[in-house]
Protein backbone atom coordinates (compact mmCIF):
# COMPACT_ATOMS: atom_id res chain seq x y z
CA UNK A 1 0.00 0.00 0.00
CA UNK A 2 1.41 3.29 -0.98
CA UNK A 3 2.14 5.34 2.07
CA UNK A 4 2.77 9.08 3.04
CA UNK A 5 5.57 8.38 6.39
CA UNK A 6 5.85 11.18 8.13
CA UNK A 7 8.34 11.69 11.28
CA UNK A 8 7.82 14.02 13.30
CA UNK A 9 9.31 15.30 16.38
CA UNK A 10 11.24 18.40 17.91
CA UNK A 11 14.60 18.97 16.28
CA UNK A 12 17.12 16.34 18.37
CA UNK A 13 14.81 13.61 18.78
CA UNK A 14 15.72 11.54 16.16
CA UNK A 15 13.36 12.02 13.14
CA UNK A 16 16.12 12.92 10.32
CA UNK A 17 18.10 10.00 11.41
CA UNK A 18 15.26 7.39 11.44
CA UNK A 19 13.89 8.70 8.19
CA UNK A 20 17.04 8.55 6.26
CA UNK A 21 17.55 4.74 7.45
CA UNK A 22 13.82 3.91 6.57
CA UNK A 23 14.47 5.55 3.04
CA UNK A 24 18.10 3.40 2.57
CA UNK A 25 16.91 0.30 4.00
CA UNK A 26 13.41 0.58 1.32
CA UNK A 27 14.56 2.87 -1.03
CA UNK A 28 11.07 5.07 -0.45
CA UNK A 29 13.02 8.35 -1.04
CA UNK A 30 13.09 10.93 1.56
CA UNK A 31 11.86 14.40 1.85
CA UNK A 32 13.53 16.68 4.58
CA UNK A 33 12.03 19.62 5.20
CA UNK A 34 15.59 21.13 6.53
CA UNK A 35 16.80 20.44 3.20
CA UNK A 36 14.39 21.91 1.18
CA UNK A 37 14.76 25.07 2.80
CA UNK A 38 18.61 24.91 3.13
CA UNK A 39 17.90 24.58 -1.38
CA UNK A 40 15.80 27.62 -1.48
CA UNK A 41 17.68 29.90 1.25
CA UNK A 42 20.61 30.77 -1.24
CA UNK A 43 17.67 32.00 -3.90
CA UNK A 44 16.45 34.64 -1.21
CA UNK A 45 12.98 32.56 -1.67
CA UNK A 46 12.71 32.58 2.40
CA UNK A 47 14.13 36.47 2.93
CA UNK A 48 10.73 38.01 2.13
CA UNK A 49 8.18 35.96 3.98
CA UNK A 50 6.39 36.59 6.80
CA UNK A 51 5.87 32.78 9.46
CA UNK A 52 2.76 32.17 7.87
CA UNK A 53 3.58 32.18 4.76
CA UNK A 54 7.05 30.65 5.17
CA UNK A 55 4.98 27.47 6.77
CA UNK A 56 2.49 27.73 3.72
CA UNK A 57 5.57 27.02 1.29
CA UNK A 58 7.44 24.36 3.29
CA UNK A 59 3.86 22.17 3.36
CA UNK A 60 2.88 23.02 0.32
CA UNK A 61 6.22 21.65 -1.25
CA UNK A 62 6.50 19.07 1.11
CA UNK A 63 2.69 17.94 0.17
CA UNK A 64 3.77 18.43 -3.35
CA UNK A 65 6.51 15.85 -3.49
CA UNK A 66 4.69 13.59 -1.47
CA UNK A 67 2.08 13.84 -3.83
CA UNK A 68 4.08 13.20 -7.17
CA UNK A 69 5.57 9.71 -5.23
CA UNK A 70 1.44 8.73 -4.47
CA UNK A 71 0.57 9.69 -8.21
CA UNK A 72 3.57 7.01 -9.05
CA UNK A 73 2.27 4.39 -7.27
CA UNK A 74 4.67 4.92 -4.72
CA UNK A 75 5.55 5.82 -0.81
CA UNK A 76 7.12 8.76 0.34
CA UNK A 77 8.72 9.46 3.78
CA UNK A 78 8.22 13.05 5.07
CA UNK A 79 11.26 15.08 7.79
CA UNK A 80 9.33 17.62 9.45
CA UNK A 81 6.94 18.61 12.64
CA UNK A 82 3.46 18.30 11.86
CA UNK A 83 0.76 19.60 13.36
CA UNK A 84 -3.01 18.31 13.19
CA UNK A 85 -3.80 20.33 10.11
CA UNK A 86 -1.15 19.29 8.07
CA UNK A 87 -1.44 15.36 9.18
CA UNK A 88 -5.13 15.72 8.23
CA UNK A 89 -4.65 17.80 4.82
CA UNK A 90 -1.78 14.74 4.22
CA UNK A 91 -4.08 12.13 5.38
CA UNK A 92 -6.70 13.28 2.41
CA UNK A 93 -3.98 13.42 0.12
CA UNK A 94 -2.88 9.68 0.80
CA UNK A 95 -6.41 8.58 0.19
CA UNK A 96 -7.40 10.05 -3.03
CA UNK A 97 -4.10 7.58 -4.20
CA UNK A 98 -5.68 5.11 -2.26
CA UNK A 99 -3.07 5.34 0.25
CA UNK A 100 -2.69 6.23 3.89
CA UNK A 101 -0.72 8.40 5.88
CA UNK A 102 1.42 7.13 8.80
CA UNK A 103 2.93 9.19 11.60
CA UNK A 104 5.92 8.51 13.77
CA UNK A 105 6.58 10.58 16.66
CA UNK A 106 9.79 11.20 17.54
CA UNK A 107 10.34 12.03 21.28
CA UNK A 108 13.15 12.33 23.90
CA UNK A 109 12.35 11.69 27.22
CA UNK A 110 15.23 13.09 28.74
CA UNK A 111 15.43 16.68 28.83
CA UNK A 112 18.82 16.87 29.82
CA UNK A 113 19.82 14.31 27.19
CA UNK A 114 17.88 16.12 24.47
CA UNK A 115 19.55 19.29 24.88
CA UNK A 116 23.10 18.06 24.45
CA UNK A 117 22.60 16.09 21.52
CA UNK A 118 20.43 19.43 20.03
CA UNK A 119 23.89 21.31 21.49
CA UNK A 120 26.38 18.83 20.16
CA UNK A 121 25.42 18.00 16.70
CA UNK A 122 26.37 19.45 13.28
CA UNK A 123 24.11 18.24 10.70
CA UNK A 124 25.75 20.81 7.97
CA UNK A 125 23.14 21.03 5.88
CA UNK A 126 24.03 23.71 2.65
CA UNK A 127 22.27 27.18 3.13
CA UNK A 128 20.86 26.20 6.52
CA UNK A 129 21.51 26.78 10.17
CA UNK A 130 21.86 24.70 13.40
CA UNK A 131 19.62 24.96 15.63
CA UNK A 132 19.57 25.72 18.94
CA UNK A 133 17.72 24.76 22.63
CA UNK A 134 15.42 28.32 22.36
CA UNK A 135 14.35 26.69 19.05
CA UNK A 136 13.63 23.44 20.54
CA UNK A 137 11.72 25.64 23.23
CA UNK A 138 9.77 27.84 20.51
CA UNK A 139 8.81 25.17 18.35
CA UNK A 140 7.46 23.17 21.66
CA UNK A 141 5.29 26.07 22.85
CA UNK A 142 3.77 26.24 18.46
CA UNK A 143 2.88 22.46 18.18
CA UNK A 144 0.37 20.57 20.36
CA UNK A 145 1.45 16.80 20.63
CA UNK A 146 -0.71 14.98 17.89
CA UNK A 147 -4.35 13.18 18.23
CA UNK A 148 -5.17 9.80 16.27
CA UNK A 149 -3.20 6.75 15.07
CA UNK A 150 0.77 7.26 15.75
CA UNK A 151 3.67 5.59 16.45
CA UNK A 152 6.17 7.02 19.47
CA UNK A 153 9.17 6.41 19.81
CA UNK A 154 11.57 7.58 22.42
CA UNK A 155 15.15 9.20 21.02
CA UNK A 156 16.74 7.54 24.42
CA UNK A 157 16.07 4.07 22.71
CA UNK A 158 18.68 2.62 20.53
CA UNK A 159 18.14 3.66 16.49
CA UNK A 160 17.63 0.02 15.69
CA UNK A 161 14.99 -1.09 18.19
CA UNK A 162 13.40 2.36 17.32
CA UNK A 163 13.49 1.18 13.76
CA UNK A 164 12.53 -2.11 14.31
CA UNK A 165 9.19 -0.62 16.22
CA UNK A 166 8.65 1.62 13.23
CA UNK A 167 8.93 -1.45 10.21
CA UNK A 168 6.34 -3.64 12.90
CA UNK A 169 3.86 -0.40 12.69
CA UNK A 170 4.27 -0.18 8.89
CA UNK A 171 3.55 -3.57 8.72
CA UNK A 172 0.61 -4.15 10.89
CA UNK A 173 -1.47 -1.16 10.90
Amino acid sequence: MKQIIAFTGLPGTGKSTLAEQLATETGVPAFAGDWLLGALRPHGVLGGLDRPAFLAMYYDLLGTLAERQLMLGQSAIVDCLVNEEIAERWGELAARYDGRLRIVECVCSDEGEHRRRLEGRRRGIPGWHEVGWDHVVRMRSEYAQLGGERLTVDAMETVDGNLDRVRSFLRHS
